[in-house]
């Protein structure tokens, strides 16, 4: 059972496009808001955790991910330093 209220303000020749598409479909304002919010949402979502390539471009970017790592001086200089919980203090 939904419960949980979404309230929001249109003008009045979105809310009658929304009506109109609803109809269409054989929906309900409110199934056809909640659907498409939810489709929306959830293309939002999925875009920030895949993506699509084609053969060639999935080959060059495996073949990045396979690379050894470029050097980086600045990497190597924090890693080198010792954590402060590692660090012997002579004390037992």
């Amino acid at each position: 059972m939904r419960d949980a209220a979404i309230n929001l303000r249109a003008l009045p020749e979105q809310r009658d496009l929304i009506d109109h598409a609803a109809q269409l479909l054989g929906k309900n304002r409110s199934d056809f808001m909640l659907e498409a919010a939810c489709d929306r949402a959830q293309a939002v979502v999925l875009d920030q955790v895949f993506f699509a390539l084609d053969e060639d471009k999935f080959r060059q970017f495996t073949q990045l991910l396979d690379a050894p790592p470029a050097r980086n001086p600045g990497l190597e200089r924090l890693m080198a330093v010792k954590a402060p919980w590692s660090a012997k203090t002579g004390k037992r």
